[in-house]
């Protein structure tokens, strides 16, 4: 398999390209976990798969409970369906607290701590209440905790990945900006949860399905890094899979490891672009133009993949020298560049968007015309004019 293949075949099955979700909840779905902790791009990672949905889409999505915000996998924040929050969270429990093992002995958030917390923050949050992390310090620190700075941070987080919090519906700031909320997990969650919790098999089993079916070509490693389960685990999972789902994964060897996807048929394509022996060409070959993508620097596309994120030709997230942006610009998904917004705001309202797009080498004509239209659809998205400016001004 060449590398471009392995990009079109990504780029397809995470809906970068057509057919694309209809809502950003079908794109949560169809991904399993987006990575969140960008509030502002990560909305846009979700929209981008869709035909055309909207920030303020996103945004009543989140609010309604559709899509649920919340520490899960390795652990930072992700967007996860709230169908899919249940067995999620009780499939990943054990190693987030593993992982957050030394923290919480810094911090003294023992075992008696963190239930009595739980209860405090549990207490807070009945009732459909939705509360910011600071309106929970004042509550915690009513209780006698000393609840700031890093200790907040994981009692709250404990009690996310103990399924006490979860997102609430976000509240604006004077500035503008969206801000956190929190409320009570199985509120949220309700209805959502099967009669019975699926076993930990099934579980393993349908997060291989959902992973690979998305994210393919990957590794073991890719999955185990991306999900924080071993690579035993996720063996085990692609074995189940098999058992439950023949054939919905498929394995493929080159460049001197193993990989697994969904069989390209499947997606509408072969391996070798519908005939035999005929290789798929360059990702731009389909409608003959280039074609360029904003996206976040967590997007899925960069951290669905660990061991074989080089595909797309560069590294990210890095960490940003001096004023360079650090979002990804891609030209027929190959890294070409960085950039980032700024929205100029009268009051709390947005006036209208700044696109700083720093390119890492020359474009053609036809992809500048193409970046211009990325321009426009990320103006869709806001709903307010957006216009590309000097690099650094």
């Amino acid at each position: 398999m060449e590398p471009h293949e392995v990009l079109r075949i990504r780029l397809a099955g995470q809906q970068l390209r057509e057919p694309r979700a209809a809502t950003a909840e079908e794109a949560v779905k169809n991904l399993l976990a987006v990575q969140a902790q960008e509030f502002p791009y990560a909305r846009w990672s979700l929209a981008q798969r869709t035909a055309g949905a909207t920030a303020a889409d996103v945004e009543q999505a989140l609010a309604d409970g559709r899509i649920l915000r919340t520490h899960i996998l390795r652990p930072t924040w992700h967007f996860v369906h709230r169908d899919d929050l249940p067995w999620l969270r009780a499939l990943s429990a054990p190693r987030l607290h593993q992982a957050n093992g030394g923290t919480y002995r810094s911090t003294g958030i023992d075992s008696e701590a963190a239930t009595r917390s739980a209860e405090v923050l549990a207490e807070a949050v009945a009732g459909g209440v939705h509360l910011t992390r600071e309106q929970l310090a004042v509550r915690l620190q009513g209780a006698g905790f000393a609840a700031q700075g890093l200790v907040l941070a994981y009692l709250i987080m404990h009690a996310e990945i103990s399924g006490v919090l979860v997102s609430g519906a976000a509240v604006r700031s004077p500035g503008g900006a969206l801000r956190q909320t929190y409320a009570a997990f199985d509120e949220r969650v309700a209805g959502a949860a099967p009669a019975a919790m699926p076993s930990r098999e099934e579980s393993l089993a349908a997060l291989a399905l959902r992973y690979f079916g998305s994210r393919g070509p990957a590794t073991v490693r890719d999955c185990a890094d991306w999900s924080g389960l071993t690579m035993t685990d996720v063996r085990k999972g692609l074995a189940l899979a098999e058992e439950i789902a023949p054939g919905a994964i498929v394995a493929a060897s080159f460049d001197g490891a193993d990989f697994y996807l969904r069989p390209p048929d499947s997606a509408g394509e072969t391996l070798h672009g519908g005939g035999p022996g005929r290789r798929l060409e360059p990702e731009r070959a389909r409608n003959g133009r280039p074609q360029m993508d904003l996206v976040q620097c967590y997007d899925e596309y960069i951290m669905g993949y660990s061991v074989s994120r080089h595909y797309f030709g560069g590294t990210a997230p890095a960490y940003p020298f001096g004023d360079t942006p650090m979002h990804v610009v891609l030209a027929d998904g190959m890294l070409a560049g960085s950039w980032r917004h700024s929205l100029v705001r009268r009051g709390s309202a947005a006036q209208r968007c700044e696109l700083d797009i720093r390119l890492s080498r020359p474009l053609g004509d036809a992809a500048e015309q193409a970046l211009e239209t990325a321009v426009a659809r990320y103006a869709d998205f806001l709903e307010v004019p957006t216009v590309r400016i000097p690099a650094g001004s």
